[in-house]
């Protein structure tokens, strides 16, 4: 009796031990923070593996019973793994605002044509891009917001049940959705550098038919750069608290509109 027990809970601790897995592990091979390309393969298979297997033991009561055979296991597996990929890339799309608005400084202050790799998006992107995507990731630590993805993926069990397929349909409605907002607030942490670039582009095509023989490029291009730096250094801290308190918003609200 004691080894039939002993063989059950073995059997049912293995199966919800790797449903939880490749949900955790597909969100966190993606999500900002852990999953960016910076972390090693190992360590981000260690971290995934380390909270499936805290997670698992609390998450047993929501395994369909009686555990399927095999087909309905890879469907299983398959609608787990689609879930973790949505919320992961959820994450990083919410995310990729502050490279939207470093593309968009980089584009107004005339460094448009320097690139550069960005380790947070894993390709070539601009000077300021993959410096406020780093410092992204850093405030995502430092403020405590990776707590809020953590819980995301243990109340994600409340939004899609195991056992239940996915609505795909909403689940590309809500990357929609997403996506747009990650760009709106990229371009509203860029604003003030878009208002810059058109107050020096307007004046110096004024002063180019005032003086024609003036060489307006060689005389905007440093100009340009220049007051784009210093606009930087002033807005550099307001924008990127804007981007942390509209990325846990968004977060919030997203988990909120999935549970409803």
């Amino acid at each position: 009796m004691l080894v039939q027990t002993i063989t059950d809970f073995l059997a049912t601790g293995v199966f919800a031990f790797l449903l939880v897995f490749v949900r955790f592990g597909t969100a966190m091979m993606i999500m900002p923070g852990v999953g960016d390309s910076f972390v090693s393969g190992q360590v981000r298979l260690l971290i995934a593996a380390s909270f499936s297997f805290c997670m698992f033991p609390v998450l047993l009561l929501q395994l369909p019973t009686p555990l399927p055979g095999t087909f309905a296991l890879v469907t299983l597996i398959v609608s787990e793994f689609i879930i973790g990929l949505f919320f992961g890339t959820v994450a990083r799309a919410f995310m990729s605002a502050l490279d939207t608005a470093g593309m968009i400084i980089s584009i107004q202050s005339g460094l448009g044509s320097a690139q550069i790799f960005n380790p947070a998006m894993a390709t070539q992107g601009s000077l300021i891009g993959a410096f406020m995507s780093i410092t992204g990731a850093l405030l995502l630590f430092a403020t405590n917001l990776h707590h809020l993805l953590l819980l995301g993926l243990y109340e994600s069990y409340q939004f899609f049940p195991m056992g239940e397929l996915p609505d795909l349909g909403s689940m590309a409605e809500m990357m929609a959705l997403a996506v747009s907002a990650s760009f709106a607030v990229g371009l509203k942490v860029a604003a003030p550098f878009i208002v810059i670039s058109l107050m020096i582009n307007a004046g110096m095509g004024v002063l180019s038919r005032l003086m024609p023989q003036i060489q307006v490029f060689m005389l905007a291009l440093p100009l340009q750069i220049l007051l784009s730096l210093i606009a930087l250094t002033i807005v550099l801290s307001a924008g990127l608290m804007y981007w942390v308190g509209q990325f846990e918003e968004g977060m919030v609200f997203f988990l909120s509109e999935s549970g409803g």
